[in-house]
């Protein structure tokens, strides 16, 4: 991917065989995706240190959840992840690891989550659970239908989201829901318009459902929604003083990089990685959380 000089995304597929193909294979770049939604509940609330903790908790729980998830997820797809220009470097694809040790990578992974989901207890652990479920479907079949697949990677999004409310114990803000949900249709969709130009329909079955203009006008459509359900969270429901309002130029900043990333420069294949390592989007970040500390403080 192209962020200001820098390698592009096919082009630095070759760091990935550094790391050792066990932990390659849970995605460890991946986790950032829980630290970034888990937690928001605590923005703007009166949260003690044992809500932390338990948030904290919840992450450790996601995190372990959405490795399962990845480890499954390639174990089916493999032979799809084989033809993909990007895709056939992973650890089954390229054969650094046996579907055997996949098995039981994803066997261990399990059992490391069950005792965090007992301390999480039944009413903070039901997300993290709704979570494999969907996952397990999206995985055995609903992945190949167009418009419910990215809808049902958005849902673990809105999942990781009410995971941290029912940890923290404060009430779920129903426009930060909205939000969050229609964000990561955006940047799901994102992804989809950069597959469907490096690859075509053959890797991913549910592309023939979509075109680079559908993708287009959608993509406009939930970024204009994410703006609008930012704005009500943070007027109604955020617990943010008044001057939480300055950081809307933030919000649509990104927005307007992100739809620069993904229509013009034709990137945004990896997400995570856009809004991490894009250097804009990092200056842009730090203003915004910036504002939001000063906000909280006052």
């Amino acid at each position: 991917m192209t962020f200001l000089g820098e390698k592009t995304e096919s082009a630095s597929v070759g760091t990935t065989p550094r790391l050792p193909a066990p932990l390659a294979l849970v995605r460890p770049g991946q986790w950032p995706k829980n630290l970034l939604v888990v937690p928001l509940p605590l923005l703007g609330a009166d949260w003690q240190w044992d809500a932390a903790a338990r948030v904290g908790l919840a992450m450790a729980a996601f995190v372990l959840a959405s490795s399962l998830v990845y480890v499954v997820n390639d174990i089916a797809d493999v032979e799809r992840d084989r033809r993909h220009p990007v895709k056939r470097h992973r650890p089954l694809a390229s054969g650094r690891l046996s579907v055997r040790t996949a098995v039981a990578l994803a066997v261990a992974v399990a059992g490391l989550l069950a005792p965090v989901l007992l301390v999480l207890g039944p009413e903070a652990a039901w997300p993290v659970l709704l979570y494999l479920v969907v996952n397990g479907a999206y995985s055995w079949k609903l992945k190949h239908l167009p418009l419910l697949d990215v809808f049902i990677v958005a849902t673990g999004f809105v999942l990781r989201l009410l995971g941290g409310y029912q940890a923290s114990g404060h009430p779920v803000a129903g426009w930060l829901v909205l939000t969050v949900l229609t964000l990561c249709l955006a940047l799901i969709l994102g992804k989809r318009r950069h597959e469907l130009g490096v690859s075509g329909t053959g890797h991913r079955p549910a592309l023939v459902g979509y075109s680079v203009h559908f993708l287009d006008l959608v993509l406009v459509l939930c970024s204009a929604l994410t703006m609008v359900g930012y704005l009500l969270y943070l007027r109604t429901e955020s617990g943010f003083e008044g001057g939480a309002l300055l950081t809307a130029p933030c919000a649509l900043f990104a927005l307007f990089r992100y739809l620069q990333i993904v229509i013009v420069q034709s990137e945004g294949g990896n997400p995570v990685r856009t809004l991490l390592q894009d250097r804009v989007m990092i200056t842009n970040s730090s203003l915004w959380a910036g504002l939001l500390l000063v906000c909280q403080l006052n």
